[in-house]
């Protein structure tokens, strides 16, 4: 199992991420490309340090959202949303590919996550904006996602992901962060979770019902607060668990 979280997201003298800690425990990292957050120097300094510790590096593309963080619905024109997409990853490339690494993978952000879940002109744009950039990297994504169904088609790698700390509906998507609930808060529920999707393929959903999960990357946010630590024992229960955790790409 993969082991993924976002990191980068802070802007000049503002940061959110403990994005040092975070490295230390995951084996990929899902950095800002400056549209949701992130600046220069950090999507640098982020590239530097994962380099260094063999983490894989991918690009966090969102919707051009500052104040709102990425993570409200923009009804964005298709080729403009493919443009900015390429645009986010050729700034990323840069760092990567200056610290000796490479963008290993693409994964939308927060709004344009969940709105390419089913929404198949944007997921197509998305997927299109991946093309543009060049190169083969994988697509991050939830299954059966439009986005995921997009990424196969265009010969792409997809990778199903999960989440240790969000809640799920009964039909298997994020439950919106506008609803009670929509975040696990528990460290100890989501280890719990974490190590029953990676071993069991299942998670409780928000009523109750238990639901299948098969994923190939497990997501921690890193803009929870004392995320690095929840990283942690994640990791450390995985491995008791006998999951190797390891990058997919």
């Amino acid at each position: 199992m993969d082991l993924n979280a976002d990191l980068g997201e802070g802007f000049g003298r503002w940061t959110l991420t403990d994005d040092d800690a975070l490295l230390e425990c995951v084996t990929s990292a899902n950095v800002a490309c400056g549209f949701h957050a992130g600046d220069a120097s950090t999507m640098r300094r982020v590239c530097d340090v994962a380099a260094s510790r063999d983490v894989r590096i991918g690009a966090q593309v969102s919707y051009r959202d500052l104040a709102g963080f990425g993570r409200r619905s923009m009804d964005v024109p298709a080729a403009e949303l493919t443009a900015e997409i390429a645009y986010q990853i050729g700034a990323l490339r840069v760092f990567a590919e200056s610290a000796g690494s490479v963008v290993s993978y693409v994964k939308p952000h927060g709004a344009l996550y969940n709105r390419a879940v089913h929404d198949d002109e944007q997921a197509a744009a998305v997927v299109a904006g991946v093309l543009l950039a060049g190169g083969r990297p994988a697509v991050l994504g939830l299954p059966g996602s439009r986005l995921l169904a997009h990424a196969e088609a265009a010969g792409l790698p997809a990778v199903e992901e999960a989440f240790a700390d969000r809640a799920y509906t009964p039909q298997g998507t994020l439950v919106p962060r506008s609803e009670p609930g929509a975040v696990v808060h528990d460290a100890d529920e989501v280890v719990r979770r974490s190590v029953g999707m990676a071993v069991d393929g299942a998670v409780d959903a928000i009523d109750g019902g238990r639901i299948a999960v098969a994923a190939r990357s497990l997501c921690v946010h890193g803009d929870t607060p004392g995320a690095a630590a929840i990283a942690r024992r994640v990791r450390s229960a995985l491995e008791e668990a006998g999951v190797h955790v390891r990058a997919f790409a």
